[in-house]
């Protein structure tokens, strides 16, 4: 019988410790293989091929992100149904997760393959580079139920507190991924649609993996009433994952306009840009698999009423994202050139990236931290303040780049990330402790799921009842 895991029950720390690697090592392993697939595309065909892929990067952003907060969204609910216990309505939630997903992925594969083009123009996209953005874009866009598929197979097992299968089904389309791009590229002297191929049918390889699990875990065997069309549950899962999905957009539309301004440089300045994105995506790994981890574990304990589990597991959460914090922002800082030249090839590209590493990797501190309240924040089902914050966020990052980008030219990027996740930390700060602190005084107030609590009261019940039988 395949397993979910309770991490409801035990020490907080272990537990969240022992769901934590598995997953950072999925997350890492992911960026590996987009580092990879960057390094072969750069090294191989140029770095006006690395500028076409990397341009891609703000699109998939807004649309894929938007997929992935919706499947987030999704498993908010899953993960709260399974930790109070009822299965019956968990599998309902699964069920139609399942529908409302392939329903996006199908809507989103028509509409991005549509305007990719039109999009493409309003980024300001150099011609030199356009042929090779629409190619590697029709072939990401047009696998997207894949990848969707694999998002959506991932959260529901990570809500049931399974890390390790999504790690092995990564682990698996990694190596496929790193020999189809050398295949592609090196041997059979393909083009930019090699590196866009070989992706897409990696996540074919993740997808069946975590799906071959699902099926084995007897708490969510889905029958054909599972599947029967529930209005009410629709709802419960469109009000936490469409914010969520929206803030992902949201973001995203901010970081746009930032590649708009980045286009508009030159090609230089685009594949440095496209570089140093990847490796803050990289080093900010520890900071999201801790959020990730966050929110399952937060979203169990929320569904089970033990909000004094959620504060404690915040610490573990934070302790791992400083730590973690500590060696990858040593690296961005001392090690800029070194991380710039196993990109780039042009001096000018290697320049600009030497240039903004130290400063965001001194400053990621505070989005590894905003990782882990805004997944605190969703998973106690309140999903509007992390959206909230995404406006905040693209509010931020037009406003720097439109004021700094006449003024210190590249630089003004950098500024946009540090001054985005600022805003947004402060908000998401704020409104976990509110929350939670509302939700503890409740629980004290009531005597909910306050076991300690309830026992003394029964105690003093009983010792009242021998006193008047004394008498």
């Amino acid at each position: 019988m395949a397993q979910s895991y309770d991490l409801t029950k035990g020490r907080e720390t272990p537990l969240i410790l022992k769901f934590f690697f598995p997953l950072f090592m999925t997350n890492l392993l992911q960026q590996f293989y987009s580092i990879a697939d960057t390094a072969i595309v750069g090294k191989g065909l140029g770095d006006d091929a690395l500028a076409a892929v990397g341009n891609m990067s703000s699109l998939s952003f807004l649309i894929v992100g938007f997929s992935v907060g919706l499947s987030n969204g999704f498993s908010v609910s899953i993960a709260q149904k399974y930790g109070a216990g009822a299965y019956e309505r968990l599998r309902k939630c699964v069920a139609s997760t399942i529908k409302l997903s392939l329903f996006i992925a199908i809507l989103l594969t028509i509409l991005s393959n549509v305007f990719l083009s039109r999009l493409l123009l309003l980024l300001q996209t150099d011609s030199s580079i356009m042929a090779d953005g629409l190619l590697y874009g029709h072939i990401i866009f047009g696998g997207l139920i894949v990848t969707i598929a694999y998002n959506v197979c991932a959260s529901i097992l990570r809500a049931l507190g399974d890390s390790k299968t999504p790690f092995f089904a990564i682990v698996a389309s990694t190596i496929i991924n790193l020999v189809l791009n050398c295949v592609f590229i090196f041997i059979l002297g393909s083009g930019v649609e090699g590196a866009a191929a070989a992706t897409v049918f990696s996540q074919v390889i993740s997808t069946l993996v975590c799906l071959r699990k699902i099926r084995r875990i007897e708490i969510i065997r889905l029958t054909r009433a599972d599947f029967a069309t529930d209005l009410r549950m629709y709802g419960e899962l469109f009000s936490n994952g469409l914010p969520m999905a929206l803030m992902n957009s949201i973001t995203a539309v901010g970081c746009m306009v930032v590649q708009y301004f980045v286009n508009g440089l030159g090609v230089a300045y685009t594949s440095a840009y496209s570089a140093c994105s990847k490796y803050i995506n990289l080093f900010m790994q520890p900071g999201c698999t801790a959020g990730i981890t966050m929110s399952s574990f937060t979203g169990q304990n929320y569904g089970a009423g033990k909000y004094h589990r959620i504060r404690r597991g915040l610490f573990a959460c934070l302790g791992i994202a400083f730590t973690f914090y500590m060696i990858a922002g040593a690296v961005m800082v001392l090690f800029p050139t070194q991380l710039a030249g196993l990109m780039l090839n042009g001096a000018d590209s290697i320049a600009l990236a030497v240039q903004f590493l130290p400063v965001c990797g001194t400053m990621m501190i505070i989005v590894d931290f905003l990782f882990v309240f805004r997944s605190g924040v969703q998973a106690m089902g309140n999903p509007l303040i992390p959206m909230i914050s995404g406006i905040g966020e693209m509010i931020m990052r037009i406003a720097v780049i439109l004021f700094f980008i006449p003024r210190v030219g590249f630089m003004a990027t950098a500024y946009a990330e540090i001054a985005a996740w600022s805003i947004a930390f402060l908000l998401n700060f704020t409104a976990f402790w509110v929350i939670l602190g509302r939700k503890i005084k409740a629980s004290h107030t009531g005597q909910v799921n306050n076991p300690w609590a309830n026992h003394l009261k029964k105690s003093i019940k009983n010792l009242r009842k021998r006193k008047i039988k004394t008498i």
